[in-house]
């Protein structure tokens, strides 16, 4: 059960940002040609940022930062490249601006955004194309846009680490420049300073996947001038995205990642720090210093920027635990948070609600695309702005393919955990869910060759791989809102066994189709502009769509373990066939409504074909089903799960619902991932 939300803005940002208002009013306002204009809100009369400034003649520039680490182990400590695009006007009056920036390792192997933009340069090495729209959005509103390239990416010295010390000071470094606390360059190599002196050092960060995960370690750094930060779908564990307590998600590691992300240049300096991530990465699972050097749970407790984040609850890349942890953590430390939860997969919010839209669900007020809501976060958060954004509620949820609610805290505070306990059917492997304790034990087979759609398919059909359990149908909407635990105690018959444990909504609807390329939306041939353009830099962006599929299931909450972690959940052993053992399944979070009429499913499996890797063995495996159940977040606690009195039984048939998990490419952010 997640800790529940505080939207508690810690007493010094309270009292800045008051002071603020009407400092930058003065100071940041366009000059008296171009009054910055005031707008109404809900909360009375706030000033807004507003496009006044020229894109086309802003100040496009390159600085090398000063990592103060020496990663590549050449002598010299390393240089980051940092591109800055910023409107030449506010420099003229002797106006500082902020930063909006983004690190990513992406730049020049693989692009950014649904169309996959690489940063292009000029013959003298200026850059010209930045990725993305935060520039043309952005820059012509009064902040500078600073794009940076991870150590031993493009045009970067040092080498990828994937998450850890290198990486992390990549971007920190450039934080600290902005605030006056690092040394800038003019070149890679020379000796010419550069200062930021055009920058009043309040820095915001964003990026989708690597990016944002970038921005949560950065934050976790307590790094003074990063005010917020914006993760969309990023990861908070690396240990969690390669691993679920022992199970390998990939058939590959960080070296891998590495390997596919490094300049060529890096690539062949840096073999000894690949050699180190293999050596600290083992396919055994195992918690190592390594993944502790790249878990930034711990130190939520450490960040002072407020936190916008964003993931997909249908996102089987960087999946929903690493957004559930890190939510919570952030929570228990009482950090300022806001959050959207699309029922896309890995996607940016600028391709799954860019523009304004009104919620069909229920009454509500006219909600806001993605991106008026980042530039009213911004607004506030960087400028200053009393615009009302961070009175707002905190958290919006996608319901079904474009329609939204809203959530004062998240979870909601009528949220507890229910104790719900699978008990044996009239058949086997087809068993009941609900809260009085089963008896006797239900058996399947590994096979590996099956996954959960293979499963929820067959949900009320006796099949060899899965042991299944339903609730009768609900008398009316049941919803699970945060992050669950599957305790199963399960007997194998050989050395080495795997373990998932997946919720199902039993019931028709139309959803996104998160499954099929694109991961929940399609690309259209038209575009929509955002911003100021220039020849080599345009704003505008092709529109695109819901993808959506009508299912007869879906499901919308994971976990997995290696069963020798039972014991340990960072350190596996053999086991002892025929000697049972208790583990826990960490589900990922989830926010989900099953509505009246559908049936709640707990589904046990062995491998989840292409989400986790199979084990060397095939076990057999029987759950006692006296010592397993679950620990699902129901809001309105146990009284919120009502089923009807007489429920038809349905037949036994096969049910149609996404098609099955792709194999992914260990990339989070990459288009093929």
């Amino acid at each position: 059960m997640p800790i529940r939300a505080r939207m508690r803005l810690p007493m010094w940002r309270t009292l800045l940002t008051a002071a603020l208002a009407a400092l930058l009013a003065t100071l940041l306002a366009p000059g008296a040609a171009h009054p910055a204009p005031r707008t109404p809100t809900a909360h009375g009369t706030a000033k807004e940022s507003r496009p006044v400034y020229s894109y086309a003649d802003a100040i496009r520039e390159s600085v090398w930062v000063d990592t103060r680490v020496d990663g590549d182990e050449d002598g010299r400590t390393d240089r980051v490249a940092v591109d800055i695009v910023r409107p030449r006007e506010p420099a003229q009056h002797g106006r500082e601006i902020p930063v909006i920036m983004d690190a990513s390792p992406y730049y020049a192997c693989c692009g950014r955004g649904n169309e996959s933009q690489k940063k292009t340069y000029d013959t003298d090495g200026r850059p010209v194309q930045f990725p993305l729209y935060y520039d043309n959005y952005f820059v012509p509103r009064g902040y500078a846009y600073v794009a940076v390239d991870l150590t031993g990416t493009n045009r970067s010295d040092g080498c990828v680490d994937i998450g850890g010390r290198s990486d992390i000071q990549s971007a920190k470094a450039v934080v600290d420049w902005l605030g006056g606390r690092a040394r800038g360059y003019t070149s890679r190599t020379g000796a010419e300073r550069a200062r930021a002196t055009w920058t009043n050092g309040r820095t915001g960060m964003i990026g989708k996947s690597y990016d944002g995960t970038i921005a949560n370690g950065v934050a976790a750094t307590g790094v003074e001038g990063l005010e917020t930060i914006v993760p969309i779908g990023a990861i908070s564990s690396w240990y969690d995205y390669y691993f679920a307590k022992g199970a390998p998600l990939f058939n590959s590691g960080p070296d891998g990642l590495s390997d596919g992300i490094e300049s060529p240049e890096a690539r062949a300096r840096c073999g000894r720090v690949q050699e180190r991530l293999v050596q600290g990465a083992p396919r055994s699972g195992d918690w190592t210093p390594l993944w502790a050097a790249r878990d930034y749970v711990p130190d939520a407790d450490k960040v002072r920027a407020s936190v916008f984040a964003v993931h997909g609850l249908q996102d089987l890349n960087v999946r929903m635990k690493h957004f559930g942890q890190w939510w919570d953590a952030l929570g228990e430390a009482g950090v300022q948070r806001k959050l959207w939860l699309s029922q896309a997969g890995h996607v940016d919010p600028f391709d799954f609600r860019r523009a304004n839209g009104v919620s069909p669900v229920r009454a509500e007020p006219r909600t806001r695309g993605w991106v008026r809501t980042l530039h009213r976060w911004f607004d506030h958060e960087l400028l200053g702005y009393r615009n009302g954004v961070d009175r707002e509620p905190m958290a919006d949820i996608e319901r079904a393919p474009d329609q939204w609610t809203t959530d004062r805290v998240w979870p909601p505070r009528t949220t507890s955990a229910v104790t719900l306990r699978p008990a044996q059917g009239t058949a086997p492997g087809v068993g009941t869910l609900g809260t009085r304790r089963g008896k006797g034990t239900e058996t399947f087979t590994d096979d590996r060759r099956l996954g959960e759609t293979d499963w929820a398919s067959a949900i009320d059909a006796s099949t060899p791989a899965k042991a299944g359990f339903t609730t009768r149908p609900l008398a009316r909407d049941l919803r699970l809102s945060g992050s669950s635990k599957v305790t199963v105690t399960v007997t194998p018959s050989a050395p080495t066994a795997h373990l998932s444990a997946v919720l199902v909504d039993v019931g028709p609807a139309t959803i996104r189709d998160y499954a099929a390329t694109g991961e929940g939306i399609t690309t259209l041939p038209t575009r929509s502009c955002w911003g100021a353009s220039t020849d080599g830099d345009s704003a505008c962006f092709k529109d695109t769509a819901a993808r959506t599929k009508a299912v007869d299931y879906t499901v919308f909450s994971r976990g997995w373990a290696d069963l020798g972690n039972h014991a340990d959940d960072h350190h596996g052993r053999p086991l002892t066939p025929g000697e049972p053992v208790t583990l826990t399944l960490d589900l990922a979070a989830s926010d989900h409504v099953v509505p009246k009429g559908h049936r709640l499913a707990l589904i046990v499996g062995g491998t989840d074909r292409n989400l986790i890797t199979a084990p060397a063995d095939t076990p057999t495996l029987t759950v006692d089903l006296a010592r397993t159940f679950a620990r699902v977040p129901l809001v309105g606690g146990a009284k919120a799960l009502t089923t009807a009195p007489h429920a038809t039984v349905p037949r036994e048939s096969r049910l149609d619902g996404v098609a099955p998990a792709r194999p992914l490419t260990p990339r989070p952010g990459g288009r093929t991932s």
